[in-house]
């Protein structure tokens, strides 16, 4: 799964610098990070329906929608799916009543 993030990730970086005229991924990084983010949203909510539908096929499908703009996202940031995997790794093994706990310790640090 790695090697498909991976992929994927560096065709977006190529695309940071596509015509938006002939790339959708180019387009959207030319409207900048709001529109973007619009449309994890709208990708979010569309995965959300699927599921409450019990609708595996069209869960698949929005998830992978889900996950294709929240990759747009993080290129668009200037980060990379492996910064994601990192936090995950870090993550597993931890109770997340106490991994949440030790965020709300650190931000009240800052």
């Amino acid at each position: 799964m790695n090697d498909t993030l991976n992929r994927l990730a560096d065709l977006l970086e190529q695309r940071k610098s596509a015509d938006p005229q002939s790339s959708y991924v180019a387009k959207l990084y030319a409207k900048g990070m709001d529109s973007i983010l619009k449309k994890v949203g709208e990708e979010a909510t569309e995965t959300i329906l699927a599921a409450k539908n019990n609708d595996k096929q069209h869960l698949i499908y929005e998830t992978a929608d889900l996950w294709f703009h929240t990759l747009v996202m993080l290129a668009q940031a200037g980060l990379k799916p492996q910064d994601v995997m990192d936090e995950l790794a870090r993550r597993e093994g931890l109770s997340g009543i106490a991994e949440k706990a030790s965020r709300l310790d650190k931000s009240e640090e800052q």
